[in-house]
């Protein structure tokens, strides 16, 4: 019998492909990919980088508070950007949803993402003992 359990929230966007939000297994959450998706609308909240970098953690907020838990559970998180001319803003937007001790990073330039966002991100949370 598997421990695996499924997290899905309307708080965040629906999957846009075969993947679900966030997977829970045992106390670890694997938390897919959060692109700057407005959850109501499912289209790309703006084409300012801050306000797509904010809309990406609000997402993945969404999805830890579903999974019992909150972005200070976090430990690794790996960051997607078209443009990494943009990764102070990244920093300044982090600093507005992280607490320290910040989680584990990655900050990975890429040449493009899905639906044309220009940021993504994704981690790992850790909760309870």
């Amino acid at each position: 019998m598997s421990n695996k359990a499924v997290i899905n929230t309307d708080q965040a966007p629906a999957a846009i492909g075969p993947y679900s939000q966030a997977i829970k297994a045992g106390n670890t959450v694997y938390l897919s990919g959060q692109i700057p998706l407005d959850p109501a609308t499912m289209a790309l909240v703006s084409d300012d980088f801050e306000a797509q970098a904010r809309q990406v953690f609000t997402n993945l907020k969404a999805v830890c508070e579903e999974a019992a838990g909150t972005l200070q559970d976090v430990v690794k998180l790996n960051l997607y950007l078209v443009d990494l001319e943009h990764f102070a803003v990244v920093n300044e937007v982090m600093e507005e949803f992280f607490d320290k001790p910040y989680p584990a990073r990655a900050a990975i330039g890429v040449k493009a993402l899905p639906k044309g966002a220009q940021f993504e991100a994704e981690g790992i949370m850790v909760i309870g003992d």
